[in-house]
């Protein structure tokens, strides 16, 4: 079943405006995932009647509405298309002070240096060998980690899709030159 995940600034300003049922995981709710189909479900909790991994083998699909709140920079759409299209200072990547700040990078900045990327296809395996499925090709060339890190594992071991890393290395691309452009504009 494909895995579908959207970023919101505010996800409850879309949720407040859908129908929808959240999606459970265990005895709790799952911190992203909805249903917008008929699935059984508690109607005072609004909570679905069955774990999510449940539900996708009955064939219900879910869809995870994230907060992402490094978009609360972005001006409107033609801002977002311009950082996501200006080429980062990848070498600011090499600075634990700089990665600290950002998505899914921060406190990861030894892993970074052991193998640093220069484009957003080697950020998003950065950001798949963070995941503990691909840490052993932390410190391999990037031929080696290219030809392994997009593999699915041969056991349960969490790891990142490539769309996922993909999408979440443009994020970070994003993340990296809105902090540049403040600091751009707090002393130019």
């Amino acid at each position: 079943m494909p895995d579908i995940d959207i970023d919101f600034l505010d996800r409850e300003k879309i949720l407040s405006k859908l129908d929808h049922i959240r999606a459970r995981r265990d005895q709790t709710h799952h911190n992203s995932g909805i249903y917008v189909q008929a699935i059984p479900s508690d109607p005072v909790t609004n909570l679905a009647g069955v774990d999510y991994k449940q539900a996708e083998q009955r064939g219900y699909f879910k869809i995870d509405f994230l907060n992402v709140g490094i978009y609360k920079g972005v001006k409107n759409e033609a801002h977002l298309i311009e950082l996501m299209e200006t080429e980062p200072l990848w070498e600011l990547l090499l600075q634990d002070e700089f990665t600290d700040l950002l998505f899914h990078l921060n406190g990861h900045g030894d892993i970074i240096r052991k193998t640093p990327p220069t484009s957003v296809e080697q950020l998003a395996a950065v950001l798949a060998m963070i995941r503990p499925a691909k840490r052993h090709l932390i410190g391999k060339t990037w031929t080696e980690i290219m030809m392994e890190v997009w593999q699915k594992p041969e056991n349960d071991e969490y790891y990142f899709k490539k769309p996922h890393a993909i999408a979440y290395a443009m994020a970070v691309v994003v993340q990296m030159n809105l902090i540049c452009e403040s600091i751009s504009y707090e002393f130019g």
